[in-house]
């Protein structure tokens, strides 16, 4: 395993581990997202620059679109709980209550 491969797993996995372990607030759950979009879209980049794939070099921007609609999607959400709940807690919110 190269190191940047190892760089790019690591940050993937802490990532999942952040998302998974530390899910007080929608915003740090948000911001785990993220960082696992951005190792996946670094690694899929050079990736397709390592073995010289132009037919595939399309990918990383297409998961580049799909990560901007997920944030845009995630912050619109943040911002409705926050103004209905109050706060942006995961614990407060009840998927049950309408």
């Amino acid at each position: 395993m190269t190191p940047v491969h190892f760089s790019f797993c690591s940050a993937f996995i802490l990532g999942l581990m952040g998302l998974t372990f530390h899910r007080t607030h929608l915003l740090s759950a948000l911001l785990c997202l993220e960082g696992m979009m951005l190792s996946l879209f670094i690694a899929l980049a050079l990736w397709t620059l390592q073995f010289e794939m132009t037919g595939f070099s399309a990918a990383p921007m297409l998961l580049l679109a799909f990560s901007a609609c997920e944030a845009s999607a995630g912050l619109a959400l943040l911002v409705a709980t926050a103004r209905t709940h109050g706060t942006d807690r995961l614990q407060n919110l009840n998927l049950l209550q309408c």
